[in-house]
């Protein structure tokens, strides 16, 4: 149901643009595009940072591990 939603606000967005003349709507529908691309990759870039806060941490299993592999040698 969302996606038919979308499709039928963007057809109806897309209408609208071409009533705006081809500089004025291609302007406008750039700047969707770019603002949606960068929007995608600080999502990105947020979902990379928290994915890789919680795979660095070390629990205390592998910290005694590694300290009895560093004791040893």
């Amino acid at each position: 149901m969302y996606l038919l939603l979308s499709i039928i606000l963007g057809a109806i967005l897309g209408c609208i643009l071409l009533m705006m003349g081809p500089l004025v709507g291609g302007i406008i529908a750039f700047g969707i595009v770019v603002g949606c691309i960068f929007r995608g990759l600080f999502l990105l870039n947020d979902i990379h940072k928290k994915i890789s806060n919680k795979l660095l941490k070390e629990d205390k299993v592998q910290k005694a591990y590694k300290e009895y592999l560093q004791e040893t040698r």
